[in-house]
């Protein structure tokens, strides 16, 4: 599996493992990944970022998945899946 950097907006900042790889964008057009948190109107918010990014750049595919709360973490299943088909990743929290 490949590595994953996530920022996270909490402090105290945890220091990355240095020396990642930059992931090569395979083929033509961008990979997307969303991650969808499950809050009220997070959908839309990231219906328009998309449509805002197929807009502006060539996107060769959309995976979109949602996690099951919002309270809860995703699944590392859900994680693994947007690792292997996604060269971005956004996720989402909207009320």
């Amino acid at each position: 599996m490949s590595k994953i950097l996530l920022v996270v907006p909490e402090a105290p900042v945890q220091q990355a493992a240095g020396g990642a790889a930059l992931r090569a964008i395979k083929g033509k057009g961008l990979r997307f990944g969303v991650l969808d948190n499950s809050k009220s109107n997070a959908d839309h918010l990231l219906r328009m970022l998309i449509d805002g990014l197929k807009a502006q750049t060539e996107v060769a595919s959309v995976v979109s998945l949602r996690k099951s709360s919002v309270s809860e973490p995703a699944h590392a299943q859900l994680l693994d899946q947007l690792a292997r088909e996604a060269d971005l990743v956004i996720s989402a929290m909207a009320d």
